[in-house]
């Protein structure tokens, strides 16, 4: 039975599929745990769909609902390379993810144990197991490499519209 750091390799790679697409290098997948199939995976979108909502763990949250043919993700666990922003802890909430495992966490926006708990609030009506570090210096290296680069060549699309 596969462990926790090879599903997050796993979402390592989706990680790179984002940073080759020139997004902020976040990766996703999701594993129904009484099968131990991948049954969602995703990067980070929002640049390539110019859309908010293009979140990693959204995009294979939905492939997940679509893979079981229903929106509650019972039995299953979330890997994903940075800790979720408050969108996204709360749509695991809501699908009722059973266990969420992350990478590294996130000062600015973390909403699993950062700036928020979402995961384990106990006025919410589910909460998450949650495995926070697992290879977040691995995780965490990819983001800071890439806002690096960032910093010394900003994107096209950074550029002011045209008039």
């Amino acid at each position: 039975m596969p462990d926790a750091d090879h599903w997050m390799r796993q979402a390592i790679e989706q990680a790179r599929l984002a940073l080759a697409a020139d997004e902020v290098p976040i990766g996703c997948v999701i594993v129904h745990e009484p099968t131990a199939r991948l049954i969602g995976v995703g990067y980070n979108r929002r640049e390539s769909d110019r859309d908010p909502t293009a979140h990693a763990e959204m995009i294979a949250m939905r492939q997940a609902g679509a893979a079981l043919g229903h929106w509650r993700l019972l039995d299953c666990t979330l890997y994903v390379t940075l800790e979720p922003c408050p969108m996204c802890a709360g749509a695991m909430v809501n699908a009722r993810i059973s266990k969420l495992v992350y990478g590294c966490d996130d000062p600015k926006a973390g909403a699993v144990r950062t700036l928020f708990q979402l995961c384990s609030d106990p006025r919410l009506n589910h909460r998450l197991e949650v495995q926070p570090g697992v290879l977040a210096e691995e995780c965490a290296q990819l983001l800071r490499d890439f806002f690096k680069i960032r910093r010394t060549k900003p994107a096209a699309r950074d550029a002011p519209p045209p008039q």
